[in-house]
């Protein structure tokens, strides 16, 4: 049979490489600038631009999209052209792609820090952002599909599956999710309020996790770690049934991360009994990955290619075993809000992510620009640098989850809450976050040194862009007895229409009866919309980044209610354009703040946290008592609302800049009363104005009353 001769494209793959050692560096140092913020607050530098609550996504988007991102990418375009034996179907759209993304980052980069963020975790880029992803998607798609099309190779080997899958998945997730009005150029609203916008928030942060970090991955697991070893994949049959019911699976499992919040409950207990399956398909992955290196056990202690994959793959294993168990609710009713939860998600960012990038890249440089790697010995120092910076990263927040945790449910004897005061727990953990972040300069350092030794390997090599193949051309001919996946695998366009409704079932099952079933959100009559002035504050709150640090979501739990209030209810959200549930507890819960101190309370603790809150590691917020509030487009907002269902009359949208200025005016009065001087139009009034709305529309039940309503006498809730 004639060969044909072509060639592979290495520019690109040079071009995703070097992106991803740059980004690694910048995502990396703004996450050990953050971490250190948490134990030294005059890192914020009273600044707008460099606060915990704005760099805070700067960070999980740098080191998500651009640095793991730009990876998975030059990993694909490696691997894929070398399984197809095909160069990429376009080498304009692999260029497109690779600035497209670039410049996506780049708007991040400059938009976030400025405070123009939709909230919503892992995909808080504003509209014109959202639509420049799409069309980048869409063109990685196309080359993706047009190099599968025209492969030389009958067989689409199972790194192509995964492929396939995270492209379908991605753009599906990132459409659902991104449903939004614009008001201006910068600023939108989500078509969906409250408990739904929950549930599609967590449907698609959950599976961004499974088909962005996840899924290609494990395509680059399945190349990269049997050309490393030089050792053909440990089972075939294995392979099948890891993706098809990963991918299933998968979809289903996004609930979990709202157990007991107002979520109805059968669509908890989906997200629960899925996330449970979930580790049969991905301990299947993982051992199949780690049984590829039988044989090759002793390569493994002197290859530093090696030791970073199998602690990639192992690291994988003990994040893909803790998510489900995290996603019982007894378990999670200790976790959830706690510090327990970033340290279950950087073992799988730092250890499967980084490592098995930091694999890959040892790997193909070298190989792109033909000489051997600078220094072994640098790369296992590296190694040994990341392993030891993942322990001191992780364990400390272990502990402190289980610190934040007891302290906020522990009682005394006489039934009161031990540790009423959130600061109490607060201040016990500092120790904890000066580890961590000791544990994220150490994992720093081991970037440095592995970019000092790429960049010395490259120097001393010759780059080669257009790598010469060759290989027969795509025969026609279909051999009788194949098994039916191998038949499949033939039929690209097929394969990925079945992958595409394999991951639509879960979603949808879930979706749908929460959007359609009215009953599922029970209305409340005394919930009201936003005051023009709250709405103002509530999007004060949203760009400052207040979210990623306080809860709005008080669970049924004892603990709770004592603490901060009647426990939430799925009716008190329906009109919040996005939700603001949050994920986690730095601040205490803020859901039933309003009215529980006075406005010149929160005058002060927004100019100086540690006034009226001593030790505490809130940065100030000065800019909010210097900047005014734009009061130009109130009445749009009020419109936009309207069309998203918020019941606004025309008299209140018309007179919504009068309204805004009434409710302002009381609020620099009641300032006034204790010496604060402040103008009405001043951020800071507007933000106060939503802070003392929160929690108000429903009466907070004393302890009486709730004994009453479970048919308690008095003598017995005494």
């Amino acid at each position: 049979m004639e060969l044909q001769k072509f060639s592979y494209d290495n520019r690109i793959v040079k071009l995703f490489s070097i992106a991803t050692v740059v980004w690694g560096l910048v995502g990396m140092l703004v996450g050990l600038i953050i971490a250190t913020q948490l134990f030294v607050p005059a890192l914020n530098f009273g600044v707008a631009y460099t606060t915990f609550g704005r760099i805070r996504p700067l960070h999980t988007n740098a080191v998500i999209f651009a640095f793991v991102g730009n990876a998975l990418f030059a990993g694909i375009y490696y691997s894929m052209q070398r399984l197809l034996k095909a160069r990429m179907f376009s080498d304009a759209l692999s260029s497109i792609h690779f600035w497209g993304w670039q410049l996506i980052i780049v708007a991040a980069a400059v938009t976030l820090p400025l405070g123009l963020t939709t909230s919503h975790e892992y995909a808080e880029l504003e509209w014109p952002i959202d639509i420049a992803i799409t069309l980048i998607w869409v063109v990685f798609g196309i080359n993706m599909i047009g190099t599968i099309i025209k492969r030389r190779e009958k067989h689409m080997y199972v790194a192509i599956w995964f492929y396939i899958s995270t492209f379908v998945t991605v753009a599906v997730l990132h459409i659902v999710n991104s449903f939004e009005v614009p008001l201006s150029l910068f600023k939108s609203y989500y078509v969906y309020a409250g408990v739904q916008d929950a549930l599609v928030q967590w449907w698609y942060g959950h599976n961004a996790v499974a088909f962005f970090l996840t899924t290609p991955f494990l395509g680059l697991m399945y190349y990269f770690i049997p050309k490393a070893s030089n050792r053909p994949v440990y089972s075939y049959k294995l392979s099948i049934i890891h993706f098809w019911s990963l991918i299933f699976i998968y979809i289903w499992a996004g609930p979990h991360h709202l157990l007991y919040s107002a979520l109805p409950d059968w669509v908890q207990s989906l997200g629960t009994v899925f996330s449970i399956m979930l580790i049969a398909p991905s301990w299947g992955g993982m051992l199949n990955g780690l049984l590829t290196l039988r044989g090759a056990w002793d390569r493994v202690r002197e290859d530093a290619v090696l030791k970073f994959m199998v602690v990639a793959v192992t690291a994988y294993g003990m994040a893909t075993f803790e998510g489900p168990m995290l996603s019982l609710k007894n378990v999670n009713a200790i976790a959830h809000f706690t510090d327990w939860i970033p340290a279950h998600v950087h073992v799988g960012a730092l250890g499967w992510n980084g490592f098995l990038t930091f694999g890959m890249l040892y790997y193909l440089i070298p190989k792109m620009w033909r000489t051997e790697l600078h220094s072994k010995k640098l790369a296992n120092v590296h190694f040994w640098l990341g392993t030891t910076g993942i322990m001191f990263y992780a364990l400390p927040m272990y502990f402190g989850g289980f610190v934040q945790s007891m302290m906020w449910k522990q009682f005394t004897p006489d039934g009161y809450l031990q540790y009423p005061n959130f600061l109490e727990t607060v201040v016990q953990l500092i120790p904890m976050y000066a580890l961590r972040a000791l544990g994220g300069l150490l994992y720093f350092i081991g970037v440095i040194v592995m970019t000092y030794n790429l960049l010395k390997t490259a120097g001393a090599g010759s780059f080669l862009a257009d790598e010469p193949a060759e290989a027969p051309a795509l025969s026609p001919v279909n051999h009788p007895g194949e098994k039916w996946h191998s038949v499949l695998e033939r039929k690209p366009v097929t394969f990925t229409v079945l992958a595409l409704v394999a991951i639509l079932i879960g979603g949808a099952i879930e979706m749908v009866p929460t959007f359609l079933i009215k009953n599922n959100i029970p209305t409340i009559s005394s919930v009201k919309p936003y005051t023009p002035l709250e709405l103002v504050g509530r999007d004060l709150y949203i760009r400052e980044g207040c979210v990623n640090c306080h809860s709005q979501m008080v669970r049924p739990f004892r603990s709770e209610t004592e603490r901060y209030g009647e426990y939430s209810k799925a009716g008190e959200f329906v009109y919040d354009h996005p939700f603001l549930w949050g994920s986690k507890r730095t601040g205490p819960d803020l859901h039933r703040v309003g009215g529980k101190y006075p406005d010149s309370w929160h005058y002060n603790h927004m100019l100086d946290p540690t006034t009226m809150s001593p030790g505490s590691i809130m940065p100030s917020y000065p800019w909010l008592f210097d900047q005014t509030i734009d009061a130009t487009n109130i009445a749009a907002k009020l419109e936009i609302m309207r069309k998203l269902g918020v019941p606004y009359s025309d008299d209140a949208v018309a007179t919504a800049p009068e309204n805004m200025k009434t409710q302002a005016n009381g609020i620099v009065q009641s300032l006034a009363k204790d010496k604060i001087q402040v103008n009405a139009d001043a951020e800071i009034v507007a933000l106060i104005a939503y802070l003392q709305r929160l929690g108000t529309d429903i009466k907070n039940k004393s302890a009486e009353e709730m004994a009453d309503d479970a048919g308690l006498s008095d003598a017995a809730a005494q």
